[in-house]
This record gives structure tokens, sequence and C-alpha cells, in this order.
């Protein structure tokens, strides 16, 4: 009989790893830096602004936020902000780089579950250097058969990744916390996708849940993955 799945695409950041928390922390102690320019609320926009115009020079991961917190910083202060405030922006920068990774419940034995019966993917957005760091330190890293670090998850990407590491789309499942970046865009190269909300998301990556498409499931955390994969065959 023919397996229905050959192959499983992980998300890394907040699947399964905590990463979104400490872009918060991060935007608080900004924000606090530059309290006497404007409103909490104001500033927090202002650098989404940045982070969003920055995506397409930068890309993803704390590169492109320290980057963007700088460029916000000398906008808000119209060009006066202080060289210690730019101190402390990369200070929290680098703290941000070097912060341990925290796995998130389930990752581990989920995936030592499946490992072997199925072709594992790692697919990841950001930095090469700081996603390679957190795969190491994570200790995940041996039940990948391979590691993808990707500018940005399209439609285009999850097909050619899937051709490469798998049997094709429609024999892989998407695992993933973004409905943007892992659930849409692997729905519509023909993989299942298995959602596995955060309690933090990033603004940019939310979108619609497609509660109407037929290999769409949703999972309150990635303990119940298994049991996923055992349904759909």
């Amino acid at each position: 009989m023919t397996r229905a799945l050959t192959t499983i695409g992980f998300d890394a950041d907040d699947t399964l790893w905590q990463n979104e928390q400490f872009f918060r922390l991060t935007e608080d102690r900004f924000v606090a830096l530059l309290g006497e320019h404007g409103a909490a609320a104001e500033i927090s926009g202002r650098l989404l602004e940045a982070e969003k115009r920055n995506l397409g020079f930068y890309g993803f991961g704390i590169k492109g936020f320290t980057l963007s917190m700088i460029e916000t910083a000398i906008d808000v202060t119209r060009g006066q902000v202080s060289s210690a405030v730019i101190g402390e922006i990369l200070a929290a920068g680098r703290e941000m780089a070097a912060h341990p990774v925290e796995t998130l419940p389930h990752a581990a034995e989920t995936l030592a579950a499946l490992a072997g019966d199925y072709r594992l993917v790692l697919i990841t957005k950001g930095d090469l250097f700081d996603q390679e760091r957190k795969l190491a330190q994570s200790g995940l890293g041996d039940y990948f058969d391979a590691v993808e670090i990707v500018s940005d998850k399209t439609v285009a990407t999850y097909q050619r990744l899937f051709a490469r590491h798998g049997t094709g789309s429609e024999r892989a499942l998407m695992v993933g916390n973004s409905l943007k970046s892992d659930i849409v865009p692997a729905l519509a190269a023909g993989s299942w996708a298995a959602h596995v909300p955060h309690a933090l998301t990033w603004a940019l990556e939310h979108a619609e849940e497609p509660a109407g498409e037929v290999r769409f499931r949703k999972l309150s955390d990635l303990g119940g993955l298994v049991g996923l994969v055992r349904e759909i065959g």
C-alpha cells in the first residue's frame, strides 16, 4: 500500500523553539529607550513600518530587526539620537543573538517518533548564522534528513524543497505556527499543512485560517502530530 505521506517539513522559530518572545522583550526595551520621543504604540508602529520596508533588503531575523530599530530611532528623534542609545540598541541585538535556545513542549519526542519512518526537513526563514546556531544548540539537528534556510516561504519554495527532499508536495506535510508562511503557501503547493499556533505571532505573519481546505489541520501543540500523521497515512 502506498503511503500518503513520505516527507514532513517543520518550521523552526516558535514551532520547535521560542523566538518571538525575545523580539517582543527587545522591542519593549527599545520603546523605553525612546520614551521621551513619543507614545509606546506610536514608536512600535513606526518600528513595524521600518521592518516592512526593510524585509526586501535585510530579510528576516535579528540583524534586520536591529537595523530597523536603529533606523526608527533616527526617524523618531529627527536625527538627534545619541551614540549611547545606538550602542544600547546594538547591545540588545547581540543579546538576542546569544540567547540560549528554549525548545517548545513535545518537540524532541515528536521528532524522535517520526524520524526514520519519514523524511524530516527543517524549513526556516531568517539569518543563516543565527538559525544554524539555534539548531545546533537545540539538540534537534540529528532528527532531520535535510535543513533549508530560505529567504522566504512561497508556493514555489515548498514545491522545490519537497521535490528535492521527498516525493513531491502532494505527499508532504508542512508543520508550523505561521498561517502566512507555513500553512497557506504549503496548501497552495498541494501539501498537507498542520497549524500549531504559538501564543505570540509577529504581526507580519498573520493570515486568515484556511478552514475550508481539506488538507488543513490545526493542533493545540506538537504532541498531537504523531496521531495526525497516522490519520493521514
